[in-house]
């Protein structure tokens, strides 16, 4: 059975996805030939985004234990992207087993694992939805029912706003979900830099121009933009190889030099 005949219904095998390439450099097989060669001709100029993509990972499950531990109990994570372990909810319950967690996505494959995952559990829900509608996902059930606004929640964004065009006002859905928090919110995300290598940005954008993988590298200054109305916290807005809240941590980083393709990250706490 070919690769094009295991396309879930409703895919384009022409269009690469920003989950399935990004489950591909974290070593899934969940993705399509059109993601694994977006992902090879980034990987022949820039070969160590394979441990720059594992540590972003490793970054978003310290920052959500981190702040579990800190007693957030509410969770919606934005461009979940394709399930992998330890999630999510696998990570902020073993701090908290009345964590909630949602889930968000646009990419039906994506939904497709999280109702296999998440079918009969409790206080967690996927639901299928377009970052760029933050009202949408706001206002739907699954999230009102889930998420009591009045009380501290984290929203992650980690690796999708890139994938938001200016024109798409990534600030303004940030703002969006802010006006919603609670004091004592927090905001985690990570976003690929404009001080990557420039030939490692021009493979990638052309392998991905016209589709939804497109993404919009932007600056250090540009980045912490988005972080209007936090206060950074730890490190501050750093390399996702480099992330620690305690400095004592002696965690090693996946990376010692900077990376071709650079992302960095934040974790911002909602000024009272």
């Amino acid at each position: 059975m070919t690769e094009l005949e295991r396309v879930p219904p409703g895919i384009d095998p022409s269009v690469p996805s920003s989950a399935r390439v990004y489950d591909y450099l974290l070593g899934g097989k969940d993705n399509l030939a059109i993601d694994r060669a977006v992902a090879e001709r980034v990987l022949a100029v820039a070969p160590d985004t394979r441990l720059v993509a594992r540590a972003n990972r490793v970054f978003q499950v310290e920052a959500v234990h981190h702040l579990a531990a800190l007693g957030v109990r509410q969770f919606i994570d934005l461009g979940t992207g394709i399930p992998t372990s330890p999630s999510i909810h696998e990570t902020v319950r073993k701090v908290s087993p009345a964590c909630r967690v949602i889930y968000v996505d646009y990419d039906p494959v994506v939904r497709m694992h999280a109702e296999v995952m998440l079918a009969d559990a409790p206080g967690i829900a996927s639901i299928q939805a377009d970052l760029r509608r933050p009202s949408d996902i706001l206002d739907d059930p699954n999230v009102t029912g889930l998420i009591d606004f009045d009380q501290p929640v984290c929203v992650l964004m980690v690796g999708v706003l890139h994938f938001v065009m200016d024109a798409e006002d990534p600030a303004g859905i940030v703002a969006t979900f802010r006006e919603r928090m609670a004091p004592g919110s927090f905001l985690i995300i990570s976003h690929a830099m404009a001080e990557s290598d420039p030939e490692a940005i021009a493979q990638l954008q052309m392998a991905t121009a016209g589709t939804s993988a497109q993404g919009r590298f932007r600056g250090h200054e540009e980045v912490l933009r988005l972080f209007d109305g936090f206060e950074l916290i730890g490190p501050g807005l750093v390399p996702v190889h480099e992330w620690q809240v305690d400095p004592a941590d002696d965690r090693l980083p996946l990376l010692d030099d900077k990376p071709r393709l650079l992302i960095k990250c934040g974790v911002g706490r909602l000024k009272a």
